[in-house]
C-alpha cells in the first residue's frame, strides 16, 4: 500500500527558448517568426510599457479612477496575443493590455475607456481596464475573479457544434483566479465535453497580496490540467517566444476539440493595481529588483531582436519618444472630451425598457431641469 502526495513526481518542467540574455538555448525550438511580426511584438511591449507608466501617473493626479500595471508579465501578453488569429475569442482577466494592443485596439481606444469619456465603448459604464470589442472578438472583462473561465467554455463549446469550426477560444485567469469554484467547474466541462479552448493561467506569484504558497499546494496549477484530462504545458512567462510557440502549438491542438491548459510562470513587478496602498509590504524590494532586473521580458526580447540585426539604441531611443508621445497627446485629448449622456446609465439593458426604468429616467430629467444650475452638465454629452 503506498498514498500519493505533491512529492510523488517529478515538478512540471517550464518550457523556454531564450535565455536572459536573448540567446537561443536550442535552435530546434526557436519559432519561426518573420521580422516584422517580431517588431511589432516588441513595439507592443514597448508601448504598453509607456502606457503603464503614463496612466499610472494619470491615476495619480485623480484623472481616473484606478488602473492595473502590466510590468513583468508582458511576455505572457504580447506572446500570446501574436499566436492567435483575429477570428480567435478572447475572454480577458483585467492585465491584458498587451494582448488587445496587440489585436488591434488603438492607443485611443484604451484611453478612452480609462478615462470613461464619451468616445468610450463602454458608455462610461466600466471601471479602467475592463476592456471589450465585439469587431475584434474580445469579450468585456468582468471583475469577479474567475467569473470569463464557465463562460469561455461554453462559447467554445458553440463553436465546437458550429459547422466547419476554425476558430479557438482563449481564456486568461491569475494564479489566484484559479482557487474560486469556477475555474474548477470550466477544466471540468473543458475536458468532458472537449472544446477547442486555451485556458491560460498567469502564475504570477501573488493573488494581489497573497503569494502562492499561501493560495495552493502540490506542483501549481498546471498539475490540475494533467488531473482533469487537459493538454497541458508550463512555459516561461518571461519568455516571449516561448509563449508565443506553446500558444501557437496550444491553437493547433484545441481546434482539433483538445482543450488546453498553459500555466506561464511570471513576476508580478507592479502593485496588484491603484488601489493597492500596501506599498509592497508584503515582499522585498530585492526582490521586485531581482525579477526585474534578471528575467525582463522585454530586455529579454531586446536582446533577442539586436543579435538578429532587426533592433538598436538608436531605434531604441526614436521609438521610445513615439511611444510615449503618442499617449501623452492621447490623454490630454481624452482629458477634454465630455462624459457620456446621463441617459446611458439607465439604457442597454433591456431591449425594451422597463416601466420602472422609464420612471426613474423621466424624475431624473425632470429633477436635472429643476435644479441644473447645481449640476456640471456642460462636461457631460447632450442627447
Amino acid at each position: 500500500m503506498k498514498f500519493l502526495n505533491e512529492q510523488s513526481y517529478d515538478p512540471i518542467p517550464i518550457y523556454r527558448v531564450i535565455d536572459n540574455k536573448g540567446q537561443v538555448i536550442d535552435r530546434t525550438e526557436e519559432p519561426r517568426i518573420d521580422n516584422e511580426t517580431l517588431l511589432n511584438m516588441y513595439k507592443t511591449m514597448v508601448q504598453l510599457n509607456q502606457m503603464d507608466e503614463i496612466l499610472i501617473e494619470s491615476q495619480q493626479q485623480g484623472r481616473i479612477s484606478m488602473y492595473l500595471t502590466n510590468y513583468g508579465e508582458e511576455g505572457i501578453q504580447v506572446g500570446s496575443g501574436a499566436a492567435l488569429l483575429p477570428r480567435d475569442m478572447i475572454f480577458a482577466q483585467y492585465r491584458e493590455l498587451g494582448v488587445l494592443l496587440y489585436r488591434g485596439m488603438t492607443v485611443t481606444e484604451i484611453i478612452n475607456q480609462c478615462y470613461g469619456n464619451h468616445e468610450d465603448r463602454d458608455k462610461g459604464r466600466q471601471i479602467p481596464m475592463h476592456f471589450g470589442n465585439k469587431e475584434k472578438n474580445i469579450v468585456t472583462a468582468s471583475s469577479p475573479l474567475a467569473t470569463q473561465m464557465p463562460q469561455a467554455v461554453g462559447a467554445a463549446y458553440a463553436f465546437k457544434r458550429a459547422p466547419n469550426n476554425e476558430r479557438c477560444v482563449i481564456c486568461y485567469f491569475g494564479d489566484g483566479a484559479a482557487s474560486e469554484g469556477d475555474a474548477h467547474a470550466a477544466f471540468n466541462f473543458a475536458a468532458t465535453l472537449q472544446c477547442p479552448v486555451i485556458l491560460f493561467c498567469r502564475n504570477n506569484g501573488y493573488a494581489v497580496w497573497t503569494p502562492t504558497n499561501q493560495q495552493y499546494r502540490g506542483d501549481g496549477i498546471a498539475a490540475r490540467g494533467l488531473a482533469l484530462g487537459l493538454h497541458t504545458i508550463r512555459v516561461d512567462g518571461t519568455d516571449a517566444l516561448a509563449v508565443y510557440r506553446a500558444v501557437e502549438r496550444a491553437r493547433e491542438i484545441a481546434i482539433q476539440n483538445k482543450p488546453v491548459l498553459i500555466e506561464a510562470m511570471s513576476y508580478r513587478v507592479g502593485l496588484h493595481s491603484t488601489a493597492d496602498f500596501s506599498n509592497n509590504a508584503f515582499r522585498s524590494v530585492e526582490e521586485i529588483q531581482k525579477w526585474a532586473q534578471e528575467e525582463n521580458p522585454v530586455e529579454k526580447l531586446r536582446l533577442y531582436l539586436e543579435g538578429r540585426g532587426l533592433w538598436n539604441s538608436d531605434i531604441e531611443k526614436q521609438f521610445l519618444k513615439e511611444a510615449r508621445d503618442i499617449v501623452l497627446r492621447t490623454i490630454q485629448e481624452a482629458d477634454q472630451k465630455k462624459k457620456a449622456h446621463w441617459k446611458e446609465m439607465l439604457q442597454d439593458v433591456y431591449y425594451v425598457m422597463p416601466q420602472h426604468l422609464q420612471k426613474q429616467m423621466n424624475q431624473m430629467e425632470k429633477h436635472l431641469e429643476k435644479y441644473k444650475e447645481h449640476y456640471p452638465l456642460d462636461q457631460f454629452q447632450s442627447e
